[in-house]
């Protein structure tokens, strides 16, 4: 089968094509026919200047080839997603089965690897900052894969006002489109607050700009890989507070959350409510492409490789 690994140092340049053994899945796992795969921030982030080589994770959607070992609930030929931590970008893909759930008949691969772990994220750490439906909700990164969600998130949970914080002006219309009553830009002195609520999915030095936004008593809930530092007196000056949200923690510390999450996610989609927005579906081969994409923040939602 054909498979992209990250080989050495110096980035997405280096993702490289190779001939491998199909795997097998072991105890608790499940061989995934792979169609499609979500190409995630977090990975691409950490292949800059890395020193050795990096496990390639994301979505994956496709058909259930084998079972492992003590898999039960699942069926060769049933279509699943999940979140694969490593070997992702592959023709074949080993997925653990608590990680794995039903594709519905109405949805495609693509559209699955688009919705679910980033749809999982902006739902969580939208539920994370407790909102009222009279509050105003600023979403940073909000034209990527999670942030289009979370603007849908928070235009159906009843948001007073929602707001786009975006890193271009050609990105404007586009989550208009999905919702948002403003756009701001993270260069703009002014992002046009308070707010009650700040779903931030950039981190590190846009961090400040947006506490400093925050309303008193707001709530900024962090889901980024960026990093970056919270100075303390700003949250006192407000009385707000900084939540962090990792969809990991979920998944394996809240399997029961974690799953009900996931049925309100697919009757929000079924529903018209969440509406995934892709950016390209590009080849497995072009998967430095892809990462280029999201590296120079290019992309208007998901990036989905498709073997």
């Amino acid at each position: 089968m054909l498979r992209i690994r990250h080989q050495a140092d110096g980035g997405a340049g280096l993702l490289r094509a190779e001939r491998v053994r199909r795997p097998e899945p072991g105890a608790g796992e499940l061989l995934v026919r792979v169609r499609a795969i979500g190409v995630t921030l977090p990975v691409v982030r950490r292949l800059r200047g890395s020193a050795g080589p990096v496990p390639l994770g994301g979505e994956v959607a496709g058909e259930v080839a084998a079972l492992g070992p003590g898999v039960t609930g699942f069926a060769v030929g049933e279509r699943v997603t999940g979140l694969c931590f490593a070997d992702a970008y592959a023709e074949y893909a080993v997925l653990g089965a608590t990680m794995a759930s039903r594709i519905p008949d109405r949805a495609t691969e693509v559209e699955a690897v688009a919705l679910v772990r980033s749809g999982l994220v902006a739902g969580g750490a939208h539920a994370a900052a407790r909102p009222e439906p009279h509050e105003s909700v600023l979403v940073t990164a909000a034209a990527g894969g999670v942030g289009t969600l979370a603007l849908q998130y928070a235009r159906a949970a009843g948001a007073s006002r929602v707001v786009a914080a975006v890193g271009s002006a050609d990105k404007a219309g586009f989550v208009r489109a999905l919702g948002a009553d403003a756009v701001v830009h993270y260069g703009d002195a002014d992002w046009g607050g308070p707010y009650d609520v700040i779903l931030d999915g950039v981190g590190g030095d846009l961090l400040t700009p947006a506490v400093r936004a925050l309303a008193p008593g707001g709530r900024l809930v962090a889901f980024s890989s960026g990093g970056g530092t919270v100075e303390a007196y700003e949250l006192l000056l407000r009385g707000a507070s900084v939540i962090g949200f990792q969809i990991r923690a979920l998944v394996t510390g809240h399997p029961e959350l974690h799953a009900r999450r996931l049925r309100e996610l697919w009757h929000l989609h079924a529903t018209g409510a969440l509406r995934p927005a892709v950016h390209a579906e590009i080849p497995l081969t072009g998967a430095a492409r892809a990462h280029a994409l999201l590296e120079e923040r290019r992309n208007l939602g998901k990036v989905v490789l498709v073997p």
